[in-house]
């Protein structure tokens, strides 16, 4: 993947003890394991909310772990983690960047 130097990149995800445990009212995004296993790993379940959140679970995950933290999960986005939509979205969103200018998607490399 392309980084763009120009984006600051966020170096760490450190979640509080209150954010994981807000990050709990969003585990049936993840609705193919328990919510136990699910909040195991809050970047996968961050991330899961960025791509098919509804506004208003949206709005509550940026009140709860602010654009930072939101950032942190789009520069280490696994493929297949967001849709286009979600991907251009979000970097208009938290970086800024101008219209078509969006990075493009985390893919795949098959050796």
């Amino acid at each position: 993947m392309n980084i763009d130097t120009s984006i600051p990149r966020v170096q760490a995800l450190h979640l509080s003890d209150q954010e994981l445990s807000g990050l709990s009212k969003f585990t049936s995004y993840i609705w193919w394991q328990d919510a136990e296993r699910t909040i195991r790993r809050p970047d996968c379940l961050i991330a899961q909310v960025m791509n098919l959140g509804r506004h208003n679970d949206v709005c509550d995950l940026e009140e709860l772990l602010g654009d930072e933290r939101l950032l942190y999960i789009l520069q280490h986005a696994e493929p297949g983690e967001f849709c286009k939509r979600s991907w251009n979205y979000w970097h208009y969103r938290l970086t800024g960047v101008e219209l078509g200018e969006v990075p493009p998607m985390p893919k795949r490399n098959f050796l």
